[in-house]
């Protein structure tokens, strides 16, 4: 009787002392995981912080700078080439004309005819040209319909944008290479002004038609730098 009485005590004992091991252990993972979630929040919080300061620096300061730099080699393009008059905003004809002027054209001609009389024109210069012709509509940029993440052959792109920002997209390996040129394009990018390279190696992406996705390489999620091209490359 007394040896099954010590059995009982001892087993609850044990078994309380299991429950409160296992109490423990349920506030301690508890813990942990808040912890980390507030880690993960903290770097959140301060990757958005570098992108906004990133995004900052570059329209402040380096966009101005790539302005002004193309600027003065527009300037020095156009004095060697001797058509230093494209720099100027130009005067309109007849400007600083008298009044009494403009009344005497309207008795003796139209004004084109008596500004032809006073400045000795060729006739080739008074002559109507035709009407020039309508210039062809801007081609309407439409990208496939992007796949589910699940779908067969799908791969994620990521473009970082000279602005800090980065967009991501989901294309199919099938899928023309071109289409990222119009996806750069839609971004604000104009392809004539910027290229897509590879991060690492640092190099050029290839890009035709005739391509596709995984021919160019893009296999999985990858990662593309939108960088300026080289203006004597152009």
């Amino acid at each position: 009787m007394s040896s099954s009485k010590t059995s009982w005590l001892l087993g609850t004992l044990l078994i309380s002392i299991l429950c409160f091991v296992s109490w423990k252990h349920s506030i301690i993972d508890s813990e942990d995981e808040e912890a980390k979630q507030r880690q993960k929040q903290a770097r959140e919080e301060l990757q958005e912080k570098h992108s906004e300061k990133a995004f900052s620096y570059q329209e402040s300061v380096l966009r101005p700078r790539q302005e002004s730099s193309m600027r003065k080699k527009e300037e020095r393009f156009y004095r060697m080439t001797g058509e230093t008059w494209k720099l100027t905003d130009g005067e309109q004809l007849g400007e600083g004309e008298s009044l009494g002027q403009s009344a005497q054209e309207d008795v003796d001609g139209t004004p084109n005819q008596e500004a032809v009389r006073r400045r000795k024109l060729p006739e080739s210069a008074t002559r109507l040209h035709p009407k020039p012709e309508v210039p062809p509509q801007k081609r309407v940029v439409v990208l496939p319909e992007e796949p589910a993440e699940d779908a067969e052959g799908v791969v994620r792109v990521a473009l970082r944008c000279p602005s800090g920002r980065t967009i991501h997209r989901r294309f199919l390996k099938s899928d023309s290479s071109s289409v990222l040129l119009d996806w750069l394009l839609k971004t604000g990018y104009h392809p004539a002004l910027y290229t897509l390279c590879t991060t690492y190696p640092r190099q050029p992406l290839v890009i035709g038609k005739d391509i596709s996705m995984g021919d160019a390489g893009i296999l999985t999620h990858t990662v593309l730098n939108v960088e300026g091209k080289d203006p004597s490359t152009t």
